[in-house]
């Protein structure tokens, strides 16, 4: 596959296979050394790098930049694409972030440096705020081996508080950070060498890859030389809409862009400390809805907090689409009702009203970027304290995300009190079958499942009048 994108400073023509993840094309293909080879999923940050496209909404060129793992990022995605690595940062001294770790002592052997200057650039390119909060996650996908994180907090809060008062208006940061000896001043140039390479076709034939978290990991020299549909290059399936009291979520939506999107926050708030569970930005950014749905993971986290939502999917082949309630996606383990030729376009969940309770909880062996052991969403609608309709999704506990349908349907119409949440608990309990596995016996799964429901519960009695 030829491959037109710019590379640093430099416009580049590479014939690649479409599925080779650029990881390895930095390093074997192009013979930059800096970005740096370590675990392979994701999960490290040494590979980091900054993947800028040219945004379509702008009334100028402007490119908008953002820090991705190299490891799961295929070939074919940098058609018309401006990657930059830590070579591309470099300038005549160091950078104020680059300057930041030296001045607090926080680099040592300096293998997973790249990957946080990196990051903390791209951290500067792209947060809506230049917080603390802002500068942690756009660090949390990065894993220090030696030095340890006090010097790498105090380099980063060296870095807020220089930053503290630039410009956010996306338009003037590339020039002030340019000013600012953060980018070279080939940044500036970025947006018209990549309006000059021809768009690379929208494929619909071969293997449909959505962001790849997964898929790469465990299936990367598979896809290396397979001719890949990414939906990552469909407009249509990025649309976050609202319509007839429903968002509608296109497949292709990341978590992170679920995230950050404020007609997804306005309607259900809790969403954005919720949705931070889910891995790290750097994965986020790639990680997609209809990636995690099909991907069919018992202990999906988007899929499980969509379920309880009432999720019902848009399916497409072709011009023919059909729509189908989430629950009965999943027939069994990794078995979907999806036809072959058949893509998720979106899903789309009812608007909640003042009426309407929505809570999301995870357990994992860590809080954050961690598969969870268990994990489950309720929602509620009530009348008073009389429940209408009721949606209990859980994780880890089936083969499949499950709809808690027994339990769901046996609290409607009851009233909310202490006895009915040890009911609720008792039914979930019985309506699950989970295993012994790595991440606990089956024993252990069930009696953490009550302990989430009791959770819920527990967290829409202290929230009462607010908005879900």
């Amino acid at each position: 596959m030829k491959l037109n994108f710019l590379l640093n400073h430099s416009l580049c023509e590479l014939e690649l296979p479409p599925g080779k993840v650029v990881l390895d094309v930095i390093r074997r293909d192009t013979g930059l050394k800096g970005t740096k080879e370590g675990c392979r999923e994701g999960d490290c940050g040494a590979c980091t790098v900054l993947l800028g496209k040219l945004d379509p909404q702008g009334s100028a060129p402007c490119v908008r930049y953002g820090a991705v793992a190299s490891c799961l990022l295929p070939a074919a995605e940098l058609a018309g694409c401006h990657l930059v690595t830590i070579e591309g940062l470099n300038g005549e001294g160091l950078s104020p972030i680059q300057q930041a770790f030296v001045d607090e002592g926080a680099t040592q052997c300096g293998f997973c440096t790249p990957g946080f200057i990196v990051a903390l650039t791209g951290f500067l390119l792209a947060a809506p705020a230049i917080t603390m909060e802002e500068a942690l996650a756009a660090v949390e996908g990065q894993i220090c081996r030696c030095t340890g994180y006090a010097a790498i907090r105090r380099a980063l809060e060296k870095i807020v508080d220089a930053f503290a008062n630039m410009p956010l208006d996306h338009a003037k940061r590339i020039p002030w950070l340019v000013g600012a000896g953060v980018l070279p001043e080939h940044f500036l140039r970025a947006a018209q060498l990549l309006e000059s390479i021809e768009p690379a076709p929208v494929s619909r034939e071969g293997v449909v890859i959505a962001g790849g978290t997964d898929l790469f990991v465990q299936k990367a020299d598979q896809l290396r030389d397979t001719e890949l549909q990414l939906l990552s290059r469909r407009p249509d399936l990025h649309l976050i809409e609202e319509h007839n009291q429903h968002l509608s979520l296109g497949a292709a939506v990341t978590a992170e862009e679920l995230l950050r999107s404020q007609l997804v926050l306005s309607a259900y708030p809790g969403l954005l400390q919720q949705l931070r569970l889910i891995s790290s930005q750097l994965i986020r950014r790639r990680a997609s809805i209809g990636g995690n749905l099909v991907n069919a993971s018992p202990i999906g986290d988007l899929s499980i907090m969509l379920l309880a939502l009432g999720g019902r999917l848009l399916l497409e082949q072709g011009d023919t689409k059909r729509e189908l309630p989430l629950e009965d996606f999943f027939l069994g383990y990794k078995q979907l009702d999806l036809q072959p030729g058949e893509l998720i376009h979106s899903v789309s969940v009812p608007l909640p009203d003042e009426s309407t309770f929505f809570n999301f909880e995870k357990v994992s062996q860590r809080k954050h970027l961690d598969i969870a052991a268990v994990n489950s969403a309720l929602w509620l609608q009530l009348d008073g304290d009389v429940i209408q309709h009721c949606r209990i999704s859980a994780g880890g506990v089936a083969p499949v995300p499950l709809l808690l349908r027994k339990t769901s349907a046996a609290l409607c119409g009851r009233s909310l009190c202490e006895a009915l949440v040890a009911e609720a608990v008792e039914s979930a309990c019985a309506e699950v079958s989970p295993i012994d596995d790595v991440r606990g016996s089956a024993e252990y799964k069930r009696d953490l499942l009550g302990r989430l429901v009791c959770a819920h519960f527990e967290k829409l009695f202290s929230r009462r009048g607010e908005e879900a």
